[in-house]
């Protein structure tokens, strides 16, 4: 049973990642009265949380049907507990693939333009963060939260508006990349192509430093694979 402490969150999540990774189908009607004895879960907590998954697109619920699970199109796939369902369900092989061409598209553009535009406060978080990750005492929950300040930071000196929203996107799903990719062995340290990416926006050098991003993307690409690999092999070998 799950406890009372964050009830409602828990009834979000259970559903959400149960229909992301593809346990509850598109078309099928939610049984609620069952999900409220298995959960433990009053009647008003698993409506509310339907409520919140219907304002996400996953299910939709109308008197007399029923709440009824919505396909794939018609989720709010920038939402951030969508995005972080996808990633911890690894059922979607493509969704990876979807995060690091946006990523590519976004950040080596973003980095360009915090190199003619970043202020010395800017900076300042960024060289902060990077001194974080490059600190041989951190631990990996300390070397996640310093990847996630660089990247924002990194954002937030574009000084764009639109840009700077796309944080939503790229912390979202990075923080869940990073807590995986950063508590595996063999890893390689992505602290040097950090400090190559802020050296070029230090230099005001746009070409340089849309590369370097280019570059650290590449690595984390990298990364990924070899983790995603690994933990296949464990899974079948279970």
């Amino acid at each position: 049973m799950i406890t009372r402490r964050g009830m409602h969150g828990q009834v979000v999540d259970n559903l959400g990642q149960s229909i992301v990774a593809g346990r509850l189908a598109p078309g099928e009607v939610i049984d609620l009265a069952a999900l409220e004895l298995r959960l433990g879960a009053s009647r008003s907590v698993v409506r509310e949380a339907v409520r919140v998954l219907a304002d996400k697109g996953l299910v939709d619920a109308r008197p007399k049907r029923g709440t009824v699970v919505l396909g794939r199109e018609s989720w709010s796939l920038l939402d951030p507990d969508l995005l972080r369902w996808q990633y911890e369900s690894r059922t979607d092989t493509a969704f990876l693939a979807n995060l690091a061409e946006v990523r590519s598209i976004i950040e080596p553009a973003a980095a360009g333009l915090a190199a003619v535009r970043g202020t010395d406060e800017d900076l300042a978080v960024m060289r902060a963060a990077l001194a974080e990750m490059e600190d041989p005492a951190a631990g990996p929950e300390a070397i996640v939260l310093a990847d996630l300040a660089f990247h924002r930071g990194l954002l937030l000196a574009t000084h764009n508006d639109l840009l700077q929203r796309m944080e939503l996107v790229i912390q979202t799903a990075l923080r869940s990349r990073d807590e995986l990719v950063h508590q595996s062995e063999g890893v390689e340290n992505s602290a040097p192509a950090h400090r190559t990416v802020l050296e070029a926006v230090e230099g005001g050098d746009m070409p340089a430093a849309k590369a370097a991003m280019e570059q650290l993307l590449a690595l984390a690409v990298q990364d990924e694979s070899m983790v995603c690999t690994r933990l296949d092999v464990k899974a079948a070998n279970a």
